[in-house]
């Protein structure tokens, strides 16, 4: 599919306009509130300026898009099969709409309350609650992808956690016995190459899942219902890797401060430790196909550096609020989700 014959599409039909651009707000707000999590830890050591990390973060996004797509497109094939809107093509975009409007409206109040919630699982949730306003049952939902969000969620939780925890054990090890000052130096600039890494990875996952959004609006708006398969083309990539690195320009300190200061003080060894555990992690689960939220993995991993060193180092207060709103998020999204696809699908169906 070229530009030119999406742009012809959106023309032809104003609801793929419409899906268009609440994808790409989606994609935006992104980067603006989940993409910050990548920079918390090298931001909050201060081995970067927060402008400067920002924009680092931008541009590793952008490239995470574009070659981990390239390389591996199955989290994109996951969650465009995830659930199954039926064969009324018109009603399935209009519950698409409703699902991205949903996204959008859980991740900005998210943002101004400073909690990083998960946009994975907002879109995971935002969908399937759609899928099944439109179908009025749970045969939207395809059981066989859904499963691996389940996967996602052990992975991005349990191993992120464990992870932190090793790593740092096996960093205190190694540099034991190495000079102080010159170990602060080298863990400050390391922590900025992790930052990148994490950038990097959070473009690698996110963005297949918000392309996938698009592909299957453009599928949808020419009537196929029924599709299975695709394949991203690279203007896609670009525009999705763009728009998330902008998202991520505008800024988002209330995140950046919620995660790397007031979790867990960390010193700039254990921020290393922190991205690197979550950087493998997020490479793993990117390449077996499984959709994990960086958010997720990034906050259990620095939990994990917390309590190696003792589990009073981890404000647990801030864990339980995040929690709660990542345990809220599949209801809750999922409800928006279903209550704007039948208000949606009343007005315009």
């Amino acid at each position: 599919m070229s530009i030119v014959s999406f742009a012809e599409q959106m023309l032809a039909n104003p609801m793929l306009f419409v899906s268009a651009l609440l994808t790409l707000g989606v994609i935006l707000v992104n980067g603006w509130t989940d993409a910050p999590n990548a920079i918390a830890t090298c931001v909050s050591t201060r081995a970067i300026e927060v402008r400067r990390a920002i924009i680092m973060a931008a541009v590793f996004n952008f490239l995470g898009v574009f070659i981990m797509t390239m390389i591996n497109a199955s989290v994109a094939m996951t969650i465009y099969n995830m659930v199954d809107f039926g064969g009324d093509a018109r009603a399935a975009l209009i519950a698409l709409c409703a699902a991205m409007a949903a996204i959008v409206i859980w991740a900005t109040a998210a943002w101004y309350f400073g909690i990083p919630t998960s946009e994975s699982h907002a879109l995971i949730a935002g969908l399937s609650g759609a899928a099944v306003a439109l179908q009025n049952s749970f045969e939207g939902i395809n059981p066989a992808e859904w499963v691996k969000v389940l996967y996602g969620i052990v992975l991005s939780t349990l191993l992120g956690f464990f992870l932190g925890f090793v790593v740092l054990k096996i960093t205190v090890f190694l540099f034991k016995n190495q000079n102080r000052m010159k170990c602060e130096k080298f863990f400050s600039k390391a922590q900025v190459a992790g930052g990148a890494a994490m950038a990097f990875m959070h473009g690698a996952q996110d963005g297949q899942k918000f392309m996938a959004i698009f592909l299957l609006g453009a599928a949808l708006a020419g009537g196929q219902a029924e599709a299975s398969n695709f394949d991203v083309p690279i203007w896609l990539m670009v525009l999705c890797s763009a728009i998330m690195g902008l998202g991520t320009s505008i800024g988002g300190y209330r995140i950046i401060k919620s995660v790397g200061m007031d979790m867990v003080k960390l010193k700039p060894y254990q921020g290393f430790a922190a991205d690197l555990s979550a950087t493998i992690c997020l490479l793993l689960s990117s390449l077996t196909g499984i959709p994990v939220s960086t958010t997720h993995t990034k906050t259990t991993a620095i939990m994990g550096v917390g309590a190696a060193r003792r589990m009073s180092n981890v404000n647990w207060a801030v864990v339980k609020d995040l929690v709660l709103t990542w345990v809220c998020t599949f209801p809750g999204c999922g409800l928006l989700g279903f209550v704007i696809a039948k208000l949606f699908l009343m007005i315009f169906g």
